[in-house]
This record gives structure tokens, C-alpha cells and sequence, in this order.
């Protein structure tokens, strides 16, 4: 039987596709792997000596751990962010206040906010009411009229 042997160049190439496989699908859990990868050519790069079974328990345990770090002292803080709703935008319109164009019947209709037509849900209205969005469900805005 003909035996493969693990080298330094192959731990690279493995850390460089992970690294682009975090690119295509972000999670950082490529990336960690990604440095496992690297660090573990590195090493063997210095080791070349040693087999492939301790290349991959290297690995598997800088992976493991790296991941294990990341999560226990970075994973819980949540990111504090001057924008809180940009990925919201639904909910970026609670308060505004809006005039309809077409009426709300049946407790349903639609209005036009910005450069988008948003459904919404609210006691029904007839065209050129003044609304106020309160709350969203989904993609649903409710509203409620404006005295």
C-alpha cells in the first residue's frame, strides 16, 4: 500500500480555502479553522518528521479550541452599534407619520413609503387619512389613525 504523506504546503492551501469559504459563507467558524490551518502548517513546516495522524489531532485541536475562545470571550457581547435598525427597515418607520393613498378596507391595504409599497393593518381609512405606524409584524406595518 502506497502511503500519503501530509506537507506544510498542504495545510496552507486548506487554510486558504477555508478562508475563502468564510468569504461565501460568514459565520467565522472558517476563519478559526482557517488560522487552525495555517498555524498547523506552520508547525509542521518546522516538524516535518511527524506523521499525519498528529497533523490532524494539531489541527483538530487548534480548531476546536480556537473556536472555543472566540465563543466563550467574544460570542456573548452583543455589538453595540450607532445604527441599531439599519438591517430593519421595517422598523425604521415606527413613528413616522404618513397620509394614504388608497384606503384601508377590511382592516388591510397599502401604502407607499419612500420608494417601496409596504402592506399594512389598522382600523379602516379612507384615502388622504393621516396615519402613524406603531408597530411591525413581519412584513405588515400597523398603523393607527392620527387625530
Amino acid at each position: 500500500m502506497i502511503g500519503y504523506t501530509l506537507v506544510f504546503w498542504h495545510w496552507w492551501t486548506l487554510g486558504a480555502l477555508l478562508l475563502i469559504l468564510e468569504l461565501l459563507l460568514p459565520g467565522m467558524y472558517f476563519l478559526w479553522m482557517a488560522e487552525a490551518a495555517l498555524v498547523t502548517g506552520a508547525v509542521f513546516w518546522l516538524l516535518p518528521w511527524l506523521g499525519w495522524e498528529i497533523q490532524l489531532l494539531v489541527f483538530s485541536i487548534l480548531s476546536l479550541a480556537s473556536i472555543f475562545v472566540v465563543e466563550k470571550f467574544m460570542g456573548r457581547k452583543p455589538i453595540i452599534s450607532d445604527r441599531p435598525l439599519l438591517n430593519r427597515r421595517a422598523a425604521q418607520y415606527i413613528g413616522r407619520i404618513l397620509t394614504l393613498e388608497q384606503p384601508i378596507v377590511n382592516g388591510m391595504g397599502k401604502i407607499r413609503i419612500d420608494d417601496s409599497i409596504w402592506r399594512v393593518h389598522g382600523e379602516d381609512c379612507p384615502a388622504g387619512t393621516r396615519i402613524r405606524v406603531g408597530d411591525v409584524e413581519g412584513v405588515i406595518l400597523k398603523v393607527e389613525r392620527v387625530d
